[in-house]
């Protein structure tokens, strides 16, 4: 994946969870704002590797995004304290044990650990 975009209903309530829950910094961009760039942990020396745009409403569906977590019990934690819900796990695979959560917006992500 090179670059992710997902709409959210509130540009500052996804800073503020996605930040709390794995570290991520962002871009705000323009008068509005409208648009938010996400960079990985690491602050602006960091890629931007996707963006949340405004919507008026989320549509959860389509592809589902999978986020690697060091610690998968850690990340749980943290998606709880940040406001998110554990919809899904966590649970074995093959390869690992991975989650399913979703955000204040409503958006399904899962996170994944090789333990």
């Amino acid at each position: 994946m090179d670059y992710l975009e997902f709409g959210v209903t509130d540009l500052a309530v996804a800073k503020q969870f996605y930040g709390d829950a794995f570290g991520w910094t962002f871009n705000d961009y323009g008068p509005g704002p409208t648009y938010v760039g996400i960079r990985r942990p690491g602050g602006e020396e960091t890629d931007e590797v996707g963006g949340f745009r405004l919507d008026p409403q989320v549509t959860p569906g389509g592809a589902l995004v999978l986020l690697y977590s060091e610690d998968l019990e850690a990340s749980v934690s943290q998606v709880r304290a940040a406001g998110g819900e554990i919809v899904s796990g966590p649970y074995e695979f093959p390869g690992g044990r991975r989650f399913h959560f979703t955000d204040p917006a409503g958006n399904e992500l899962g996170v994944w650990s090789t333990s």
